[in-house]
């Protein structure tokens, strides 16, 4: 979950203003924590009751729940038009999404997950509460499975590469293909595999988020999510934790 906050984080200066360079100071004094963040820590919340319950019904309860409670007490972090729309209704529901929300949001599952299966059933659920558009819940499962695979022995990265080639995305691109002419999209189907791209071709945990940056878009929500990835397969440079929570204010208390 942490390595989605420090993406998010990085991001959140360049999502509006793209770079296109991989060569960029990581943290910048207006960096902030935006919507990926809040609504990660979300899903982490709503994990605590299913893991207590083990029933979908009542994690999906608690996530819209922890999501309308978290997201009305920092509403000004940069949600989408019907998403904030949807924070706000006294019954929710989902309303044929298929934005790259139900992605930024599910590192959590892939970290919780007992099983592939199990973080494919979660995933899914977990999309289904406000992205119901079979695009939002393959993004979200994507992301989710590849959190789950890279943290698990025996999972170099064209393994996982093939895994979510066969299920989900063709990434036949490379990033240096796609830099010049990618352009902002808040969809899961353009943001999500060149998220997973950034990942595949990162060196480590900083080399990831700096692809993410440097291919410009919706940079801080495909950073949280290829940080997520690249979280379980390197793991967290301390110093670069350490500083991203001081972005974080009294939100830390919440995870």
């Amino acid at each position: 979950m942490l390595g989605a906050i420090i993406g998010d984080i990085v991001g959140s200066v360049y999502e509006f203003d793209n770079i296109k360079t991989k060569d960029f100071p990581l943290f910048r004094e207006d960096c902030r924590f935006t919507d990926d963040t809040v609504m990660t820590i979300a899903v982490r919340n709503a994990l605590r009751i299913y893991d207590k319950e083990k029933d979908i019904q009542s994690f999906q309860a608690a996530l819209i729940a922890e999501m309308q409670r978290l997201g009305r007490k920092y509403a000004d972090r940069g949600y989408g038009g019907r998403f904030a729309k949807w924070l706000w209704m006294e019954d929710p529901k989902p309303y044929g999404s298929y934005g790259n929300g139900a992605a930024m949001r599910v590192s959590p599952v892939g970290e919780y997950a007992s099983s592939l299966e199990e973080a494919l059933k979660l995933a899914k659920a977990s999309a289904l509460v406000s992205h119901d558009h079979p695009e939002g819940i393959k993004g979200a499962q994507a992301a989710a499975a590849a959190v789950f695979l890279a943290r698990q022995e025996g999972w170099g990265k064209a393994r996982i590469k093939n895994f979510i080639e066969g299920e989900f995305y063709r990434l036949d691109f490379t990033l240096a293909e796609i830099r010049e002419t990618y352009t902002f999209d808040v969809s899961c189907q353009g943001s999500v595999p060149q998220a997973l791209a950034c990942f595949f071709e990162g060196e480590s945990f900083e080399d990831v988020i700096r692809n993410c940056i440097s291919i410009g878009g919706d940079c801080d929500t495909t950073a949280a999510i290829a940080g997520s990835i690249a979280e379980g397969y390197y793991g967290l440079p301390e110093e670069i934790v350490e500083r991203a929570r001081t972005y974080l204010g009294e939100i830390e208390e919440e995870m």
